[in-house]
């Protein structure tokens, strides 16, 4: 059992950053088996994926329309936390982020994939001031 935390949401102004952190109340074992990605649901959208990255932090991947701007790293080794530091922040960026951990066992790989993943936070609100 996984469960996991975010943290660091709230107002940012247009072309501001924000840093989201996400918690995993888990072993270092288990949680260095987990690719952990973030998400995002603005209001009356579907959940969209923004970012993933693999168990050994060495293998990331973005959606499009963050590349450049956000940012994904993850510390196995002293906290089990993964972080998204978002950056040139716009109202596009505004909705409920959510970490996600998916277990990377070699058999599957499908970060924008929803059903993929099994343990999911409460989410934290990102809001964009322009």
């Amino acid at each position: 059992q996984v469960q996991l935390a975010e943290s660091g949401g709230g107002l940012a102004q247009a072309g501001g950053s924000l840093r989201l952190s996400c918690a995993a109340s888990a072993s270092d074992r288990i949680f260095s088996t987990y690719a952990m990605g973030w998400f995002r649901q603005a209001p009356g959208k579907e959940r969209e994926f923004v970012a993933i990255v693999s168990w050994s932090g060495g293998y990331t991947t973005y959606a499009d329309s963050v590349k450049g701007r956000f940012f994904i790293s993850r510390d196995n080794a002293n906290q089990n936390t993964v972080n998204l530091q978002m950056n040139s922040l716009s109202s596009n960026d505004a909705a409920v982020y959510y970490c996600a951990a998916a277990p990377e066992d070699g058999t599957r790989w499908a970060p924008k994939d929803v059903s993929w993943y099994t343990y999911w936070g409460q989410g934290t609100q990102v809001t964009v001031s322009s």
